[in-house]
């Protein structure tokens, strides 16, 4: 709701105290809504399962506290694969995994701090998690790596996020989109960028530290925006990449560049992709997306544009869906739509008002 459409305060709610009667001829005075007043993002907001303990990891000796406490879990990543049994990941005990892989070829590339379970969690409240980072690749050595560990279930498996995210937990799910994140930020940002030296993780794995010119450097996040595109006459705008042939669509998305505004990013995006005009965007909610580091911004925008023109290279596929044509389209097999995992269904729903129902679901 815009301010314009908002409600106007009434002065005897207690809100907001009753101006004194104008003067005859005079402007009529401002009606105020109350100070600060907020409203809830529109899509669901998680709640935070684990606390990364950002000022706790910043103590020298820290990972190595936590790692003697004997009780802290371990999760294990190999590429961007984790060990997963009967729909959970596969925590091991730290310590003595630790100690499994010292002076062996499968020592960890990097133990990095992941923080504790917090209250509401699927983990006992305070309990201490870690990340051991495996140097190898796990199609090269994960059996030879599995025979050494004692703890690992007969039937884990190694499993990629998109892989299981669907049978995951909720704080299984965080553990892996945080563990995944700052995995792929250590694999990518080895060297100082000013100088070229190799730089040394700090700070329970969050920090790394050029030794040269004693610079420090963080992981980032790329922000980016997703947007469901809706016409004057309530159509949803969905596209895909790749074959003409091809069933997948979903919203439209890009990265945010220097200097812009979301806002800016959603009419540029769009306008780039598929040749639309944005009238008005309003943001709705975010989700992290750990391929490699980006964290999705989803907005909704309107357009007074009836006509797409797919750019031929991020898009190659571009069609307007009313509720109905939408459903039925995903039902019948012809489309096939994000999975309720992404932030890009949520989008989609939002606009449609309720839960599409997939070929799956009627199976």
């Amino acid at each position: 709701m815009s301010l314009a459409e908002s409600p106007t305060p009434s002065p005897k709610s207690g809100n907001t105290p009753a101006e004194p009667a104008a003067p005859e001829g005079a402007a009529p005075p401002v009606q105020l809504l109350p100070a600060n007043h907020l409203m809830d993002t529109v899509l669901p907001v998680r709640p935070a399962l684990i606390d990364r303990g950002s000022a706790a990891r910043l103590k020298p000796g820290m990972l190595a506290e936590v790692l003697g406490t004997g009780s802290a879990r371990a999760m294990v990543l190999s590429g961007r694969q984790a060990l997963v049994s009967d729909h959970s990941l596969v925590l091991l005990n730290a310590a003595e995994l630790g100690e499994h892989l010292a002076n062996t070829p499968y020592a960890p590339e990097h133990v990095i701090y992941l923080g504790s379970a917090l209250a509401g969690s699927d983990l006992e409240a305070g309990t201490e998690l870690v990340l051991f980072v495996l140097p190898a690749q796990f199609e090269v050595r994960a059996e030879e790596f599995e025979t050494h560990i004692s703890g690992i279930p007969a039937d884990a498996q190694w499993a990629g996020f998109r892989e299981v995210a669907a049978r995951l937990n909720p704080t299984d799910t965080a553990l892996f989109i945080e563990a995944s994140a700052i995995a792929n930020w250590h694999a990518t940002h080895t060297h100082c960028p000013r100088c070229g030296t190799p730089t040394q993780a700090e700070a329970g794995g969050w920090v790394r530290r050029c030794p040269a010119d004693n610079s420090e450097h963080y992981p980032r996040t790329d922000p980016a925006i997703i947007v469901t595109v809706v016409g004057s006459d309530g159509r949803l705008l969905l596209g895909g990449g790749g074959p003409l042939d091809a069933k997948n669509y979903s919203t439209l998305a890009g990265f945010v560049e220097p200097g812009e505004s979301l806002e800016q990013a959603v009419r540029r995006e769009i306008g780039e992709e598929v040749g639309v005009r944005v009238t008005a965007s309003q943001y709705l909610g975010s989700q992290s997306w750990p391929f490699p580091a980006s964290l999705m911004l989803g907005f909704t925008a309107t357009t007074s544009d009836t006509e797409a023109r797919p750019d031929g290279v991020e898009v190659t596929r571009a069609r307007w869906f009313s509720r109905t044509e939408l459903q039925e389209a995903v039902l019948s097999g012809e489309i096939v739509i994000s999975s309720r995992l992404s932030i890009a269904r949520s989008l989609i729903e939002h606009w449609y008002g309720g839960v599409i129902q997939d070929a799956a679901d009627s199976a």
